[in-house]
């Protein structure tokens, strides 16, 4: 049976805590903790990482590529605990005063290799943003920069992942899922990500989880590992129905 991964937002120490401790009671499928790094909260990811680990041993952060200096030490290679990062393009920040780095992705995962070889570096897989053709030579560089593998951004269609496990056969990948819950929360889906859903897609908490225990059987079957991020919703109400223990 594959891993369960699952994406928690390190707002503050407190909540990145508390919310831990309810995946760790709520869900105990949850191999995996997940924790990107968003610039809007003072608590970087590596940082949060170290914070969860007495609950969640296995505990990946998110890497931001183009904040990193050319000259700087690799975010959580000092780490000795640290085991895997996952390293991400990262958007462009909306505060101009952070400064970024004509970095890449595979620059990055590279240097990862070299310099922290200990760690298994993930990269990242989007279906939507730009042609399928465009985004498999990206993952093309990717493995040959020393990519151990992949976490997906979610999958909204059971067609679209069908397409996608093909393009990633024999590939180490975890498959992203994510409730989408109102207009508000698809709006942001397909004007930041590029999202199409399907014509009969239904953004009610109930459907979503119909949605994300059928895509779960189906990647498990495979042998595949999953990837929930529960975003907007209550960890109870979304996470409890899809356990499996």
């Amino acid at each position: 049976m594959g891993l369960t991964a699952v994406e928690l937002i390190p707002r503050d120490a407190e909540t990145l805590l508390r919310d831990a401790g309810e995946v760790s009671r709520l869900f105990p499928d949850a191999q995996v903790i997940n924790i990107p790094d968003l610039l809007r909260f003072p608590l970087r990811s590596w940082e949060a990482a170290r914070l969860i680990r007495p609950i969640f041993p296995r505990v990946i952060p998110h890497i931001r590529a183009i904040d990193i200096a050319p000259d700087a030490p690799l975010p959580g290679a000092d780490d000795p605990a640290l085991r895997e990062v996952l390293v991400v393009q990262g958007d462009p920040p909306t505060d101009l005063r952070h400064r970024t780095y004509p970095n890449t992705s595979e620059s990055v995962i590279a240097r990862y290799r070299r310099e922290a070889p200990h760690l298994a570096v993930y990269a990242a897989f989007d279906p939507y943003r730009r042609a399928p053709y465009k985004e498999m030579q990206a993952i093309a560089r990717k493995k040959e920069a020393g990519a151990a593998g992949f976490f997906t951004q979610p999958i909204f269609d059971m067609r679209m992942l069908d397409l996608c496990m093909n393009w990633l056969a024999g590939e180490n990948v975890f498959w992203g899922i994510s409730p989408v819950i109102g207009p508000k929360s698809r709006s942001y889906w397909e004007t930041t990500n590029h999202v199409i859903f399907p014509h009969d897609f239904d953004p009610t908490l109930e459907a979503n989880i119909a949605f994300a225990r059928q895509m779960m059987d189906v990647v498990t079957q495979a042998g595949g590992n999953t990837y929930l991020m529960p975003l907007r919703v209550n960890l109870e109400r979304y996470l409890t129905p899809l356990r499996r223990q």
